[in-house]
């Protein structure tokens, strides 16, 4: 990652495998015009910081971003939300709809998808388990409403037509936002039990009846990409490779918030001698639960979300259903696959120091 300063104005800020090339290429001589982009005049300082992946350049890029490049930063680094399935919560009649947008109302947020595609295909579908609207109107009910096909189907409870209450409206919409809190658990779990039941009771009529419903549950349920979870409690854990050589980085998310990196160096500047697993444990042990406001959150699991989906992921992310029974053995294995990984690559050569900043004059560059 690198800044070029210029003499007056919002500093270049940009990415590059190779610095010495990219800076050559923007502050060296011209012998003749050209419509590549040339600094060398306006350029007065460089500052630069070495990355060990593509995670971490993602968001030193954006702290810097924010921090240099003013209101239109998420443009300039072409920063897209991913989309989200959203139960709004303050409509009188609750429903659901696909959002970019994490807002502040009382709402449940499932995701983030991989694009709207999916997540639109999962809003469809999961709403074939429930009574819910799918309508996107502010409902004024009344006994000659037209209704829909949803209604005439028996896939809605048809508030618009006063044929349920209010508050047993409410109810059914209590049930999805627990489906979509639980991962499916809600849904899944009870009938799973009342399969046994009738199984041992031995009514196969009626347990063949929940056998497909079991299977449709799971069909929706593997609808869903890979993190999409009710935000809330979406945990999780990216192993990356470092710039420093014998570590690892630790990436850490809480509650859709991102915490921020951990050094995991194999050998200890202290000299102490501890198992991994015990170390990982401390480690995790002081992990904050940082809260972060919601645009702030929109763009963490933006970064996040991409690199997860991305082809060019360099590293491993476990995904965790319940911080307080973190997967250690799973961590473990994964960062050995990385370090390996790291080892087998010529960026684990050995490498220059990795400095907080540089400065140079461009006419020296």
């Amino acid at each position: 990652m690198f800044l070029l300063w210029p003499r007056e104005g919002k500093p270049y800020l940009a990415k590059t495998n190779v610095l010495r090339r990219r800076l050559l290429r923007l502050l060296g001589a011209r012998d003749k015009p050209s419509r590549l982009l040339n600094l060398r005049e306006t350029a007065t300082r460089i500052s630069y910081r070495l990355t060990g992946s593509r995670l971490e350049s993602q968001f030193v890029l954006w702290e810097l971003a924010r921090l240099h490049l003013g209101h239109g930063y998420r443009e300039e680094i072409r920063l897209r939300m991913p989309p989200y399935v959203k139960l709004v919560l303050t409509n009188a009649f609750p429903r659901t709809h696909v959002t970019a947008q994490l807002g502040r109302a009382e709402a449940v947020y499932f995701g983030p998808f991989r694009n709207r595609s999916t997540a639109t295909m999962f809003d469809a579908e999961f709403l074939d388990l429930f009574q819910l609207r799918r309508c996107q109107e502010d409902l004024e009910p009344h006994a000659a409403h037209p209704g829909c096909m949803y209604g005439e189907m028996g896939r809605c409870l048809r508030p618009c037509q006063q044929a349920v209450g209010l508050e047993e409206y409410r109810g059914e919409a209590l049930r999805v936002a627990d489906f979509l809190r639980s991962g499916g658990k809600s849904l899944l779990d009870p009938a799973t039990a009342a399969r046994a039941r009738l199984s041992d009771e031995m009514d196969f009529e009626g347990a063949a009846m929940l056998h497909q419903r079991i299977g449709r549950i799971e069909d929706v349920l593997g609808l869903r990409d890979e993190m999409a979870r009710d935000v809330e409690n979406l945990h999780a854990i990216a192993i990356i490779p470092s710039a420093t050589p014998d570590a690892v980085e630790l990436g850490w998310l809480r509650a859709g918030c991102w915490q921020g990196f951990t050094k995991l160096e194999f050998a200890p500047a202290d000299g102490r001698v501890a198992s991994l697993d015990a170390r990982l444990r401390e480690i995790a042990a002081e992990v904050p639960e940082i809260r972060v406001t919601g645009a702030e959150r929109m763009e963490q699991l933006a970064i996040l979300s991409r690199w997860f989906y991305s082809s060019w992921r360099d590293g491993e992310m476990l995904l965790v259903d319940d911080w307080a029974k973190l997967p250690y053995r799973k961590l473990v294995n994964a960062i050995s696959r990385v370090a390996k990984g790291q080892a087998t690559t010529p960026a684990a050569a050995p490498q220059t120091p990795h400095p907080s900043s540089h400065s140079s004059e461009s006419g020296s560059t």
